[in-house]
């Protein structure tokens, strides 16, 4: 699951849900499988098939936009969107400043991947700009190589800029197992918790239906048989 530090405090803004009669979620299209464009230009993935079935349970008229991952929680905060659902793991650093849902998926590991198994973890590491994996890097003693996109990230260690890349498990495994033995998995490291949607912290009703739903897909089977047909039979669930 995709995690990041806020650098910045955010400003509490009252964009509350009852002046909205559709319920925006906000996602940033470009992370599979939980998110990203498919060829008709459509918000797709994991994400996009739970998400739909959350606003049908919970009975919410809803519509997806799409958003940088870098200011994903200040414009959840301004109100340009209602809820994020963006791979985001929960942390007590964004829970100073948005609320957050039940998880939706279980805590994954994070991968580091390179050219060769022996790639050094020490030397350069490529991570996208403003994650758990970023601030990983930085504190390890590493030399830290951000970039906005998490292809970029591999694209780094393929053209040599970078030793490695370190990302979510879900994220990089199958670019792994489709590069034809080109990327290999170097070591693997927990970071972070579990998924969760992201809500202003005034919108105490919206969290609450949110939520209910959650529950319902968990007791009834459907969250698992989601993550299993977009992660894979091995992936955690439920």
């Amino acid at each position: 699951m995709k995690t990041f530090i806020l650098s910045v405090a955010a400003l509490a803004l009252s964009a509350g849900l009852a002046a909205a009669q559709t319920v925006r979620l906000g996602t940033e299209g470009a992370y599979p499988p939980y998110n990203f464009i498919n060829d008709k230009g459509e918000v797709d993935g994991f994400e996009r098939e739970m998400g739909d079935e959350l606003c049908k349970r919970a009975e919410l008229t809803c519509e997806w936009v799409t958003n940088e991952w870098d200011s994903i929680i200040p414009n959840l905060v301004s109100g340009n969107y209602d809820v994020i659902i963006a791979g985001m793991s929960i942390t007590d650093e964004r829970d100073k400043v948005i609320d957050f849902t039940q998880e939706y998926i279980p805590p994954a590991a994070s991968l580091y991947v390179g050219l060769s198994a022996d790639a050094n973890i020490k030397g350069i590491v490529a991570a996208q700009t403003a994650t758990i994996q970023a601030a990983y890097v930085a504190e390890s003693g590493a030399t830290l190589l951000e970039y906005p996109t998490p292809d970029e990230t591999i694209a780094a260690v393929r053209n040599g800029e970078a030793d490695v890349v370190l990302a979510d498990k879900d994220y990089l495994l199958p670019a792994v197992n489709e590069s034809n033995g080109q990327l290999v998995v170097v070591d693997q490291v927990q970071i972070g918790g579990g998924v969760g949607m992201g809500v202003r912290e005034s919108d105490t009703e919206l969290k609450a239906k949110l939520d209910a739903a959650i529950t319902s897909m968990k007791e009834d089977g459907t969250l698992n048989t989601m993550i299993k047909k977009w992660f894979g039979e091995e992936a955690l669930v439920f």
